[in-house]
Parts: C-alpha cells; structure tokens; sequence
C-alpha cells in the first residue's frame, strides 16, 4: 500500500493514509464511520488499489454487498490479484446469488489462492449450499484434508465452527458436539462462540448478572419509595389486595441487624438475618 500511495502528491497521499488507518482502525468496532472514512480515501484517491480494497472491506463489513462487490472488482482490476476472489463469492451470496457464488469456487481462479484462501473459498461454497438448503451438500464441501489436520492454522477454528454448525443443521448433534469442541481447541483468540454453543448443546443457560439484579429489585423493591428521612416505605399506590401474612413476611426477610459506631455518624449494616440468607439463597 505504501508504494502505491507514493504515486500521489505527498500532502495528497498522507490525506489519504490516514483515512486508510482509520477504516483499518474502526472497521470491526464501529463500521458505519470506518464506510465513512473510506469514502473519503476513495473520493481523494479512487485510482489506487488500496484504497478500493479497503473501500470494499468497509462497504462489506455495513452490509453493502453491491458496492463492495464493485470495489474489490475494480481493486482486482488493477492488481491482477486472486485474492479476494473468496470475499468476492461471498458478496454474491449476501445479493441473495448462491449459485453465482457455487460458480466462482469452480473458477480456475481458486487453484491460484494460498491455502487460507482456498480455505475460505470452501467455506463460501459451503455457505452457499446452505443458502440453497443443501445441507448434507455443505458438509461434503467441509470435508477436506484441512479440516481432517491436527495442525493448528489460523483458519482452523472457523473451518471446524463451519463443520460443527452444519452437522447440527442437519440433525447430527453427537458430531457436532464433537467439532464444536475441536473448534474451541483451535480458537485461541475468540474468533468464534464455540464455548456457548458447547454449553447450549449441555443445556447450560448463563443468567446475566444485570437481569438478575432487575430480577431481584421487582421480587422485593418495586414497590418501595424513599421518604425524606432516607427509610424505604411501602408506596401507596401498591397492590390493595396483597396477602398482609406475605407482606410481613417480605418485610421480615429483608431486614438487616444495624450497629452504631461512636467515631462515626452513620449507621452500617453488620450482616443479613437469617432469614434474609435463606431468601436469597433461594434465588441463587
């Protein structure tokens, strides 16, 4: 990229790099601005092959499947590059054309991409069976001497994710417990959820920490007001007809044994009731 930005005037090409390293920056945090960025790169230098790369990654990463597609076209154009020919297919797909997709991982264009991208030019092709409801077609395209490989690559998450997800798809939950693991093993940056779909496979639910804290203020506090003394009071608006036994017995097991300490002029709660443990410990 630095060769091609030395083609421009230097103001110009400084400009347009540091659009570059703002798209490179916000693309996965916050696509809508680093599309925003690009259009400026691309408006200040369509001519280089960057730029209309990085344009079409930005177009791509918004959904914008039309116009990425016609950047990498163009970026391919003037490079001559294979590369994003899998990036490309996938552009298809995202149009709604799986079989235009299918037809790319015939091209002889494939045979001229390194591993990683004949690696996601299987994935493409595997997705695009899929779209078309090929399920058992999807998991014959993933089956490969890549996928069968011990061999950690940096592609070998996914690839194992892919498998994984298809085999469920289809109804094979025993192998996709299976690959779903292995892709974790492989996963060491997170690139995928393979952990919770483990877990939602074992019937494990995880409780967000904040919905149970809502949980807990509508069991015993939504109906409590502050007074101007700071003390929680029942609020009148309340519900008439609740039982008074079970609001005795809220009352009891929210309550708290206080200490006064002389060097200081509030009160501070010592510990919980019994009572008030049992209740929660209930809920846990």
């Amino acid at each position: 990229m630095r060769q091609e930005l030395l083609s421009l005037p230097k103001g110009l090409a400084e400009e347009v790099s540091k659009n570059l390293v703002m798209v490179a920056r916000l693309i996965d945090e916050d696509p809508e601005q680093a599309y925003a960025y690009s259009r400026i790169a691309l408006r200040l230098a369509s001519r280089v092959a960057a730029v209309r790369e990085a344009a079409g990654f930005a177009a791509y990463a918004t959904q914008k499947y039309s116009e990425a597609l016609a950047e990498f076209r163009a970026a391919k154009r003037m490079t001559g590059s294979v590369e994003l020919w899998p990036v490309m297919a996938d552009c298809e797909r995202g149009l709604g054309r799986p079989e235009r997709a299918l037809a790319m991982a015939g091209e002889p264009e494939v045979q001229k991409l390194d591993k990683a991208g004949q690696v996601e030019m299987r994935l493409v092709a595997a997705g695009a069976r899929r779209d078309q409801g090929q399920l058992e077609a999807a998991i014959v395209t993933l089956q490969s001497p890549e996928l069968a490989s011990n061999a950690v690559q940096p592609w070998t998450a996914r690839l194992r994710y892919a498998y994984a997800d298809a085999l469920l798809a289809a109804g094979r939950e025993d192998e996709a417990r299976e690959w779903f693991g292995k892709a974790l093993e492989a996963d060491k940056d997170g690139a995928t959820d393979a952990s919770d779909r483990l877990a939602e496979l074992d019937g494990v639910e995880f409780v967000d920490a904040a919905d149970l804290s809502d949980d807990e203020d509508r069991d015993g506090t939504e109906n409590l007001v502050d007074d101007e003394d700071g003390e929680d009071e029942y609020d009148e608006h309340e519900d008439d007809d609740q039982d008074p036994a079970e609001v005795a017995a809220a009352e009891r097991a929210t309550d708290v044994t206080e200490y006064y300490d002389e060097d200081d002029e509030e009160y501070e709660p010592l510990e919980q009731s019994a009572s008030d443990t049992d209740v929660r410990g209930d809920k846990a």
